[in-house]
């Protein structure tokens, strides 16, 4: 199979052959050429022919905001990963450029002490990401292992909390779906996007502005309640436990789980502890498999998993990894996936079930 091809644009003579360096370990990858300028990047697409492009944010003349539009009038499937700086500015860019149309994002590396400790930095975060969106663009996803399907606790009772995971490609999902939940949503709900942080309150922001729902950054010691949304804070797992006759939000800094913190599994094995059979979890896009084990502890206590399918995914590694682990109760495509969480909730409740007209 021929390696990926990979344009890296970039303004900084030192950040190009810091990326050249840290894919060049990667046999899977070759780098097909550098641009220094927007202009110049768009002028060697079709020379170079990338299967993936790598974009500055900040450069002279186009800048990556301006670049990333002309490449998706141009090349409207062709991957583009966002390479930003771990700043309040870089993260407010970057969550623009996600919403534009970028594939994902990778952060420059900052406070490593030495050069080498920066190429391992950038190649664990970049090199997964260049592999799975050309897997996915190439619809080559690889299928998750078989496991033994999670069995579920007898009852069908009613939902009191929405729990989501998502990753790769979530922003732009999450927009599709927590602005729709209606106002008279009956169920807390508590998510997890894999962001640093600064991101992960930048994403809370921009959904609570068109979201009838409140949307904030989780804290910790609140208590949750219907009629918000609580997104888990960077760097920090987020779980829920009950303090007498409520259910409150703790932080924690333990290690990482398949790598994230904050991680799906982390919250997702606290909502079923807490809540038991009283759950519905939702997997959405996004790279690697966290969230299946956790959607399993969901299913064996009896909740309710649904799943964002592959076609409407970025990538469709953790929700596939759900659905490979015999986990998903339903697998929906992602104009869909509002629409079937509040029919579930509401039905689960004895609502009326006038759920065209509770979805905006």
């Amino acid at each position: 199979m021929p390696p990926v091809r990979v344009l890296i644009v970039d303004d900084s003579v030192v950040v190009r052959k810091l990326l050249c360096d840290a894919l060049a370990s990667a046999k899977e990858i070759e780098v097909a050429g550098t641009a220094s300028s927007g202009v110049i990047a768009l002028a060697k697409i079709p020379q170079l022919n990338p299967d993936v492009i790598t974009l500055d944010i900040e450069m002279p003349g186009l800048n990556g905001i301006e670049t990333l539009v002309e490449i998706r009038k141009l090349y409207p499937k062709l991957p583009v990963i966002m390479f930003s700086t771990l700043t309040e500015r870089g993260a407010a860019i970057t969550m623009e450029a996600l919403s534009l149309g970028a594939s994902d994002y990778a952060t420059k590396p900052s406070n490593t002490s030495s050069l080498t400790n920066a190429i391992d930095q950038v190649r664990q975060e970049l090199v997964a990401k260049i592999l799975s969106l050309v897997a996915r663009r190439n619809r080559a996803v690889p299928t998750p292992p078989p496991v033994s399907p999670a069995k579920r606790a007898a009852g069908n009772q009613r939902i009191d909390i929405l729990t989501i995971g998502t990753s790769t490609g979530g922003p732009n999902a999450l927009l599709s779906v927590i602005p729709h939940l209606p106002a008279d949503f009956p169920v807390p709900v508590v998510l997890v996007q894999h962001m640093p942080p600064l991101f992960t309150r930048l994403l809370a922001d921009r959904l609570n502005a068109c979201s009838e729902l409140s949307v904030r950054e989780g804290e910790d010691g609140e208590a949750i309640k219907p009629g918000e949304v609580w997104v888990a804070r960077g760097g920090y797992h987020l779980t829920v436990a009950r303090k007498g006759t409520r259910v409150v939000l703790n932080l924690n800094q333990e290690p990482p789980e398949n790598s994230c913190r904050p991680a799906v599994d982390v919250l997702f094995r606290s909502v079923a502890a807490t809540y038991g059979p009283n759950v519905l979890g939702v997997v959405m896009t996004g790279m690697g498999a966290d969230g299946a084990r956790g959607a399993m502890h969901i299913r064996e206590a009896g909740g309710w998993i649904v799943v964002q399918d592959e076609a409407s995914s970025v990538v469709w590694g953790m929700p596939g990894a759900v659905v490979g682990a015999g986990a998903a109760d339903k697998i929906c495509p992602l104009p869909e996936l509002c629409q079937e969480i509040v029919s579930r909730v509401r039905a689960s409740r004895g609502q009326a079930s006038g759920v065209a007209a509770a979805v905006r």
